[in-house]
């Protein structure tokens, strides 16, 4: 089994990929790593998967996967993820902005400090006020739903345990949240590092600022996945049953205080009659909407599939 699987995945980068490569080449013999390059591909316009077939005629340790179409960076990770066999599985841009020089001290951090996962902090950035801002909301936001103690969650530069790659699967745009996914599947032993963040030499940057709301969005798909994907009635259900208690309550009040009241007057005449009436009808279908959830799950092929670590 190699020592070493460095996964990146890529999207119009021609420039880059001759420098990065020979790079990583260079850092990996000096340390005595056995290794393999995965480049991946994202369905580039310019001539980024000829200089890939380049490099790897050069050089064997190179492997190459190119998508007919662009589908994002989870999707690329996912892919290379299937072809990486490393012992330690490190991920990067191909941007040239994250150092190949931290590959030694992240491979140590996962093979002899024991850690699941390591991600990087470019603790000192070389990107613009609308970019940084925004980002650290971002690794705010997402420190407090998850719990997991990173300061820099979007950072591309990770080093994983193999066993952790092999059980999570990255979708959508889940790349900003492989530690919350692989905390979800029993991998918590998640470390950081301080990296050097370089500025882009070529090309430009790839992403918008669109990316935070995806990416928020993304964040509470995982939360509520990951607590409710098995047992949809125990969220959805609890919502319904207090909401339509909350209108049952003020039901309830408005038929005492109808008989008890000197004053004459209709119940629907009342606006908190209504306020009722829609919590009840809102409750009975959260209800119904976990009903048909819990119906979903129990029906799904791998609703008694688990995560089993050893055996003995």
């Amino acid at each position: 089994m190699l020592d070493l699987s460095i996964v990146i995945p890529l999207y119009n980068e021609e420039e880059s990929l001759p420098e990065l490569a020979g790079w990583i080449d260079k850092v990996v013999k000096e340390n005595g790593y056995s290794y393999e390059l995965i480049f991946v591909d994202d369905g580039s316009t310019d001539e980024s998967w000829k200089v890939i077939e380049e490099l790897q005629s050069a050089n064997n340790n190179i492997r190459g996967l190119k998508f007919r179409r662009n589908y994002g960076k989870s999707a690329g990770l996912n892919e290379g993820f299937k072809l990486a066999s490393g012992h330690v599985v490190i991920t990067m841009d191909a941007d040239l902005q994250d150092s190949p020089d931290e590959i030694p001290g992240l491979y140590r951090m996962i093979r002899e400090e024991g850690y699941h996962l390591v991600s990087g902090w470019k603790k000192k950035r070389y990107d613009p006020l609308t970019k940084t801002i925004p980002t650290k909301i971002f690794n705010w936001a997402t420190r407090k739903m998850s719990g997991i103690k990173l300061h820099d969650f979007n950072c591309g530069l990770k080093a994983y345990d193999i066993d952790v790659i092999k059980n999570i699967e990255v979708y959508g745009e889940m790349h900003r949240y492989i530690p919350v996914l692989a905390k979800t599947e029993g991998f918590d032993r998640i470390g950081e590092k301080v990296v050097q963040h370089r500025a882009r030499k070529y090309g430009v940057t790839k992403f918008g600022l669109e990316r935070f709301i995806n990416g928020f969005l993304d964040l509470l798909s995982i939360f509520f996945v990951g607590r409710f994907g098995k047992r949809p009635m125990h969220f959805f259900g609890t919502l319904g049953f207090l909401s339509f208690l909350f209108g049952f309550g003020i039901a309830m009040y408005l038929t005492i205080d109808r008989f008890v009241s000197d004053d004459y007057y209709r119940m629907t005449e009342r606006p908190i009659f209504y306020i009722g009436l829609v919590a009840m009808i809102i409750g009975t279908q959260l209800f119904l909407s976990g009903f048909l959830g819990e119906l979903t799950s129990r029906s799904a092929a791998d609703r008694n599939k688990y995560k089993i670590s050893k055996t003995i």
